[in-house]
């Protein structure tokens, strides 16, 4: 009920959503920090693309002519791990996000172990963060790390100004999304 608005509910698949190749596509930031590959056939044969890999720029992707998309695969979720997704749209009526975030947490003990973060419509692709994982690995998930990663987010979008936002705020929701997902997917981790 909260990805994309009712037309698309009704119609959509993941993997038209990542062939579509949009900035703003609602799935993508949750594929890559789940590890997604796209499993892709065509005329030369199969093969695999991560997710992060996949888009190129608006609206254009790494499928060769006579190329599609046949799967989607996940690795199966690790122990003590979490992971959430969310986005910013003004009103209801709008399906198109002005910012979305996704985070995933892996835990060992109070440690963050493993941590993947992606924002979307923030730069021409949605972006996999490394910086913002980075703040949190090998460190209990406190307030400043949270806020470290969320920070490390708005450095890296490369939003525009539009209909829908600022460039301003977009880097501003980015930081504020990738901490509330790094804070639900901690809870989700935690068996919360």
């Amino acid at each position: 009920s909260v990805i994309g608005g009712v037309a698309i509910q009704g119609r959509a698949s993941l993997g038209g959503n990542l062939c579509n190749s949009g900035p703003a596509a609602d799935s993508v930031p949750a594929m890559i920090v789940l590890q997604g590959t796209a499993e892709i056939a065509g005329p030369q044969g199969r093969r695999s693309v991560p997710i992060e890999d996949f888009n190129t720029g608006p609206g254009t992707n790494v499928l060769q002519p006579g190329e599609f998309v046949v799967s989607l695969r996940f690795p199966s979720p690790a122990p003590n791990s979490g992971a959430a997704w969310q986005r910013f749209i003004p009103r209801n009526e709008m399906d198109t996000a002005v910012t979305n975030a996704a985070s995933y947490v892996r835990f060992e003990g109070d440690v963050v172990a493993g941590a993947r973060i992606a924002i979307g419509a923030v730069a021409p692709t949605c972006l996999l963060v490394k910086e913002a994982a980075d703040a949190l690995v090998g460190k209990p998930l406190t307030d400043e790390t949270i806020r470290a990663a969320g920070e490390a987010a708005k450095a890296a979008a490369r939003p525009i100004n539009d209909m829908r936002g600022t460039i301003k705020q977009r880097k501003h929701l980015s930081a504020v999304l990738v901490e509330r997902t790094l804070r639900e997917a901690a809870r989700r981790a935690r068996g919360g």
